[in-house]
């Protein structure tokens, strides 16, 4: 009933817009619970609590669990995948990729050189400072699946 989409309508309850809001909300509000991004309760240092996941494993937010949570999942071709509550009993189930679409043919060559550098950068030695900026590092076989895709854009 509540759908998908970067929005939905929740049956009950207060909205609130960006993690600051959503935080706000919660701390005001005594037996409340909410949803910020992980680097944002990380950065802010606001406690959280363990969500139970496919396994039935109560596990708690943490960069390993989210890459646990990705490895867990078989990456299709096309990369339309979702990791939120995906199998294995160290995932965090309330996990998702951040999306970064390419153009296969661009008009623009040397802008279309330009990203394709940095994402090869991104997908390997990027990947080694993904901790200390608080996100998640790829599991290598979606690493490689990326790196065989990224070489079609011209």
């Amino acid at each position: 009933r509540v759908g998908v989409n970067t929005s939905v309508s929740w049956p009950t309850g207060v909205a609130a817009a960006k993690n600051d809001g959503v935080a706000a909300i919660v701390g005001q509000t005594p037996g409340a619970i909410g949803y910020v991004e992980l680097i944002y309760a990380l950065q802010t240092k606001i406690p959280f609590a363990a969500v139970q996941n496919a396994a039935g494993e109560f596990v708690t937010a943490s960069l390993e669990a989210v890459t646990a949570a990705a490895a867990g999942t078989n990456m299709p071709d096309d990369f339309r995948v979702s990791i939120t509550n995906a199998p294995g009993k160290d995932a965090y189930p309330i996990s998702s990729f951040t999306w970064i679409l390419l153009y296969e043919r661009s008009q623009d060559k040397a802008r279309s050189a330009t990203m394709v550098d940095f994402m090869r950068w991104a997908l390997t030695d990027g990947q080694k400072l993904a901790p200390q900026l608080h996100y998640a590092p790829l599991p290598q076989p979606v690493v490689e699946k990326e790196m065989t895709k990224l070489g079609r854009v011209q």
